[in-house]
């Protein structure tokens, strides 16, 4: 039996995934997910609670397997980022799920403000062994890697603008991924230590 109810819950995580990447939070049907995941729609409520808490169960179960997939270290912010950006590349519902969450509940979760907070401490311990250039604040280094990794995904009108670039070549995505990865390490690069 419990097998069968966690097959049935990652069933509905998944769908509930799809879901709310195609229509954000108030756009999503628990119909639309249970028939998706071949459940009953009960079912939702009894392991999730309503639909807001399901989004965050969602949320978090992406993020946890975004922090698993690409390790933090700053050590190597450039390699990161690049890391970063073909995370995205292989899930680009993944994107519109954090857009959604923005635009219909801003602000951050707890676990969100903890992993920021955890990675400003990592990018401040690097900046004082030298790994790292000081002279940006590290809450701005790390939002500016971050904003770098996710430009792609974003840019209003840009290259992935309607298709989140799937339809590009791969080749057009590695030379994006580069400049992304060249742009970090010449942010990131200690003075006087060469940049590549």
């Amino acid at each position: 039996m419990a097998r069968d109810s966690s097959a049935t819950k990652a069933r509905l995580l998944d769908a509930a995934f799809s879901e709310f990447a195609a229509h954000g939070i108030a756009g999503a049907r628990v119909d639309r997910i249970a028939e998706a995941a071949q459940a009953n729609k009960r079912l939702i409520y009894v392991y999730f609670g309503n639909k807001e808490q399901l989004f965050d169960v969602v949320l978090q179960r992406a993020l946890e397997a975004g922090s698993e997939s690409v390790p933090f270290r700053a050590e190597d912010l450039p390699g990161y980022a690049g890391a970063v950006f073909d995370h995205l590349v292989e899930r680009p519902d993944l994107m519109r799920l954090v857009l959604w969450k923005q635009l219909e509940r801003p602000g951050s979760t707890p676990a969100e403000a903890e992993s920021y907070t955890a990675k400003i401490g990592v990018v401040e311990r690097a900046q004082a062994a030298g790994y790292v250039d000081p002279a940006i604040d590290p809450v701005d280094l790390l939002v500016l890697v971050m904003g770098l990794s996710q430009a792609w995904f974003g840019a209003l009108g840009g290259p992935a603008a309607g298709s989140a670039g799937t339809d590009w070549p791969r080749e057009r995505l590695a030379r994006h991924r580069e400049a992304v990865v060249e742009s970090v390490r010449r942010m990131t690069t200690p003075p006087g230590e060469p940049v590549g």
